[in-house]
């Protein structure tokens, strides 16, 4: 699958965002704990949910730095730093989610005058609407990593961005990370492709839990207070009950309307549904609400998080979010 790379933001928008950086230092640009050798390549990427999957691949061949680290930021409103700029200024290979997830990343890769190659998670996605038009194949990103076409990289209303909860969208990437690193680094191109497949396996693991989810629980109802996990459910067969209207303004920080509100506690209270399932790393009046009433009912409550826990790969996280998703599931 040929790499897709980001899109560059209208020039007035790049000059604002090089006139905002805020300070002059990063507590969150922590690098990946591997042991890279001397000479090893640089990788960037705006998530420790991308790093590690990174690590998996590349191995000692790289060093690897997440701009957010910690499970207490919001990719959605972080502010970039001089720091942040300076580390994405030094990468061979920039990995972001995309969709307007971490749109910092576009500020931040246009403010350096970064030529890395630059992978778009989101754009491998099946729900992505600019597949098509942003695919260029090989000889094309050895010519220029960047696309000249402009693209919006904010919140793109019908998608949702949460790519990483969709272990198909996580193939693909890992797909596209082989193939970059391979092309960086030659000489380590077996190894490459011997972690990515080693990964890939694992990532058909949690394929095969979600299916296992779906046999037992297929059509089962489930509310979210935010889209975060809707890959997830989805690919394990389960039916979103929640109000588009109610998750929409809860990820957006905004009020939810007193009538959307109303539909989404009786949906709650309906019997219908199995599971609620709440972002930890974000809510409101209306998601304790929302919780409340799960609790009234005898619903069981699930927290997910948007990054990485620090003790756990990515494996181990969806692979602990699938097992108590489906023993939820199971009471």
């Amino acid at each position: 699958m040929p790499l897709k790379t980001r899109l560059l933001l209208a020039p007035a928008l790049v000059a604002g965002a090089a006139l905002t950086l805020a300070g002059c230092a990063s507590a969150t640009a922590d690098p990946s704990q591997s042991s890279a050798s001397a000479d090893a390549i640089t990788i960037v990427t705006s998530t420790n949910v991308y790093s590690q999957i990174a690590e998996e691949i590349a191995g000692d061949a790289a060093t690897i730095t997440p701009v957010i680290s910690s499970a207490a930021q919001d990719p959605h409103d972080y502010e970039a730093t001089a720091a942040d700029q300076l580390t994405v200024q030094k990468a061979d290979l920039i990995i972001q989610n995309g969709g307007g997830y971490d749109a910092f990343m576009d500020s931040l890769i246009d403010a350096s005058k970064s030529e890395a190659p630059v992978i778009v998670a989101a754009e491998y996605s099946d729900s992505w609407q600019g597949t098509e038009a942003t695919e260029h194949d090989t000889d094309e990103l050895e010519a220029s990593p960047h696309s000249e076409l402009e693209h919006d990289h904010d919140h793109i209303e019908g998608f949702n961005e949460h790519v990483w909860y969709d272990p198909h969208t996580i193939e693909h990437v890992t797909e596209a990370i082989t193939e970059e690193l391979s092309r960086l680094v030659p000489d380590e191109a077996e190894t490459f492709q011997a972690n990515s497949t080693a990964f890939l396996a694992q990532v058909a693991g949690l394929e095969k839990s979600l299916d296992d989810i779906k046999a037992a629980h297929g059509g089962a109802e489930v509310f979210v207070t935010e889209p975060v996990p809707g890959y997830l459910i989805a690919a394990a067969g389960l039916e979103n009950a929640t109000p588009d209207e109610f998750s929409e303004a809860v990820e957006e920080g905004q009020d939810v309307p007193a009538a959307v509100l109303l539909a989404a506690l009786n949906e709650v209270k309906s019997g219908e549904v199995k599971v609620v399932i709440a972002n930890a790393q974000a809510g409101g009046a209306e998601t304790t609400q929302i919780i409340d009433a799960a609790g009234t009912a005898g619903i069981p409550v699930l927290e997910f998080t948007e990054t990485r826990p620090d003790d756990q790969t990515y494996i181990q996280w969806m692979q602990k979010n699938i097992e108590d998703l489906a023993g939820a599931l199971d009471k």
